[in-house]
């Protein structure tokens, strides 16, 4: 089952660095899936990102950022990436398993059955 606590740390720690506006998503996804305390995480993407930690946290660099990894900003235009297909990009990135990630590329690669 694990911790109880360990994913309320998590959405704090996200928070505090504004989430998606910044890289709190990415660095909660390393501690999730890597078990990483929270300055390895920071390191972690922002050698990935090739930006530095500090950079992590400033909501101008990040949507930058983001744009052009095409990992999933707040707002942006209509063709921007969201949902599962922005988590298959920063599973990618940051060489991670998302289980969410798995069952979406399980469904694309089923073969289809008739209608009954």
């Amino acid at each position: 089952m694990g911790d109880p606590f360990g994913m309320t740390t998590a959405h704090v720690m996200a928070s505090g660095m504004c989430g998606i506006r910044t890289a709190g998503d990415l660095v909660a996804w390393m501690q999730l899936t890597r078990r990483m305390k929270i300055d390895e995480a920071k390191q972690y993407v922002a050698g990935k990102l090739g930006i530095s930690v500090l950079d992590l946290s400033d909501e101008e660099v990040m949507r930058q950022v983001r744009e052009d990894l095409d990992i999933g900003i707040i707002s942006g235009p209509a063709d921007a990436t969201k949902g599962v297909v922005a988590r298959c990009r920063i599973a990618e990135l940051l060489d991670i398993s998302i289980h969410s990630v798995n069952v979406f590329k399980e469904k694309l690669n089923a073969p289809l059955t008739p209608a009954a």
